[in-house]
């Protein structure tokens, strides 16, 4: 580790910090109505919007009609993504001729998509038309991103009222968030990546001759070797800068090639490397900010941002100490930052990124559940790669992703505060709500669901020969990393991958697509009936034993939930995984 290493990684955080209070204030005046310079450019827009599609704004929805909205709007843009990936080959925009998308695969894509995974079992760039990328998987970059922003709201909502049926309406939730909110930022985002490089176009893709031909030799599923000689090389293109903002902004993750934010067309220089980790945790953390001024309690914002922090500066340091540490298994050869050398574990990583950045690049991206990657996960080191397994292991609430964060840290709020009042005696309270035994039951199936997708998928995957275990990269416990990580990555709602696995199959595309509609609308559900229940109740004062939420004391219990919480639920599996591969490294055997 290098002293120029931690300054760029405090640099991006002090960004993060900084932006967090003006960010956070203005989508607090947003969501309540209030009025914001903004106003005078979209609200005449979001009226029209109203008037086309029949939405009365002053309609308050109940928790049910609020879910039951939800989820209705969801299936449906996940039907017409699957309808669009299947005709695509039929429909405009589309100069490479790509023919449509299978049905798994294409099963797998709407259902990354519509809940804000990304996860991409295919080569975009090969695989998916321009309009496809646009019409659909950008558009659900917005929509599912707004989506977790106005579901975030609702639970604040129901903290904050008292005696009310109501929690808001989707449709102004997401419409507001959506225009005053996610479009105008990736509108700036976007022309300021163009203007590092970022591509932003509709050529069809260049075909460049190659200096020297190259002679590659191929092996069929047959086991057939064959051999030719490539003198070409197709160069692809296409509206990426768009993309990337929303990508980045909405924690969406999805990159528009293969190589995705490590790829030159997406992340050409280190200042929009720092851009888009940025983007990553903006919303997430302005949103503790949101909390703490919608429930009159910004100290409050303050302690759940204090606590989300510690954790992401915890798995900063792992990540960062052992991949700058080498790989011990090459002996003899200098691993030693150097003013010649990155030194480290360099393999996987862009040198214009180096370790630090690499670091810290995948502990934000996993953090925030967006999945987006600047370099290969599955060749870092075990311990490295144990930190974004873990980040996601904890419930993707170290910031989260753009409200998803925010409303599964509640939930361990909620915990926390119940514990709190266990251990004294008196009936837990939580900013002047008693928490009674629906919120604790409601908590804990949401909290439970989670580790019933991952081990439960997993545990399937591994007694599966032929259709779980063929698609491994590797054997011993690296294997079993690549497909607890997979399952944790979807259940997540993160889409990043360990690249090992080969999940262009039948089974997994199908267990995988599941496992992010399970992660994303099976945890929905129990949260709204909390925001539901808390908004009915009323305030009663606080009293010598009601445990103060605005305190460092705080920070440290609602740490020490989520930590205890994953490390029971999962310690079996990571120990059988990366732990046990590190101790294995150290003994001289790899996988």
């Amino acid at each position: 580790m290098t002293a120029n290493g931690w300054f760029q990684i405090f640099l991006f955080f002090a960004l993060v910090l900084v932006c967090a209070k003006p960010l956070g204030v203005y989508m607090a005046r947003v969501f309540e109505r209030e009025k914001t310079y903004a106003d005078v450019v979209f609200r005449p827009v979001e009226r029209v919007i109203y008037r086309l599609t029949g939405i009365d704004e002053t309609h308050e929805m109940r928790w049910t009609e609020y879910a039951v909205t939800m989820l209705l709007f969801s299936a449906v843009t996940m039907v017409m993504t699957y309808a669009v990936e299947r005709l695509q080959q039929f429909l405009p925009l589309n100069p490479q001729h790509f023919s449509g998308v299978t049905p798994d695969l294409a099963f797998n894509t709407a259902a990354s998509f519509t809940s804000n995974t990304n996860w991409q079992s295919y080569v975009p760039e090969t695989t998916m038309s321009y309009l496809t990328q646009m019409l659909t998987l950008a558009y659900h970059n917005f929509f599912s991103a707004a989506v977790g922003i106005a579901l975030a709201i609702a639970l604040i909502r129901g903290i904050s009222r008292r005696e009310s049926k109501t929690l808001g309406n989707f449709w102004v939730d997401t419409t507001r968030a959506s225009l005053w909110v996610l479009l105008p930022m990736s509108i700036v985002v976007a022309l300021l990546l163009v203007s590092q490089g970022v591509v932003q176009n509709f050529r069809p893709y260049d075909h460049a001759r190659l200096v020297q031909a190259q002679t590659v030799t191929a092996t069929s599923a047959d086991g057939k070797s064959s051999t030719q000689t490539i003198t070409t090389q197709n160069i692809a293109q296409g509206p990426v800068a768009s993309q990337e903002a929303i990508k980045m902004l909405g924690t969406n993750g999805g990159g528009f090639f293969e190589a995705n934010s490590a790829h030159p067309f997406e992340n050409p220089t280190p200042f929009s490397n720092l851009i888009e980790m940025f983007l990553i945790f903006a919303i997430p953390g302005a949103l503790t900010v949101t909390l703490g001024r919608m429930t009159r309690a910004p100290k409050h914002g303050w302690a759940v941002f204090a606590a989300m922090t510690v954790l992401f500066f915890a798995g900063v340091l792992v990540a960062y100490h052992a991949e700058a540490q080498g790989n011990p298994l090459l002996h003899g050869v200098n691993q030693q930052a150097s003013a010649l050398q990155s030194g480290g574990n360099m393999e996987g990583k862009e040198v214009r990124f180096g370790i630090a950045n690499s670091a810290l690049f995948a502990t934000v991206t996993t953090d925030a559940s967006c999945g987006a990657v600047n370099g290969v996960l599955d060749s870092f080191m075990p311990l490295g790669g144990l930190v974004p397994l873990v980040n996601m292991m904890l419930g993707e609430v170290i910031f989260g992703g753009v409200g998803a964060g925010l409303y599964g840290m509640l939930i361990f709020v909620i915990l926390a505060v119940f514990i709190a009042g266990l251990m004294v005696g008196r009936t837990p309270e939580y900013l002047g709500k008693k928490i009674e035994s629906f919120d604790v039951k409601m908590a804990m199936l949401f909290v439970l669901i989670f580790p019933l997708s991952i081990l439960g998928f997993s545990a399937v995957a591994l007694m599966m020969p032929s259709a779980g275990l063929s698609a491994l990269g590797n054997s011993g416990p690296h294997g079993l990393t690549e497909i607890i990580y997979a399952y944790t990555s979807t259940t997540a709602n993160n889409g990043s991958a360990f690249a090992g696995l080969s999940a262009n199959t039948h089974w997994y595309n199908m267990s995988l697509g599941l496992a992010m509609l399970i992660g994303r609308f099976f945890m929905i559900v129990p949260m709204l009936a909390i925001a539901g229940n808390l908004a009915r109740k009323k305030l009663v004062p606080p009293s010598a034993g009601t445990f103060p939420v605005t305190t460092p004391l705080f920070t440290v219990l609602l740490v020490g939930v989520v930590v205890i919480v994953g490390a029971l639920t999962f310690f079996p599996a990571v120990t059988l995984g990366p732990i046990l591969e590190h101790l294995l490294l150290q003994a001289g055997k790899s996988f």
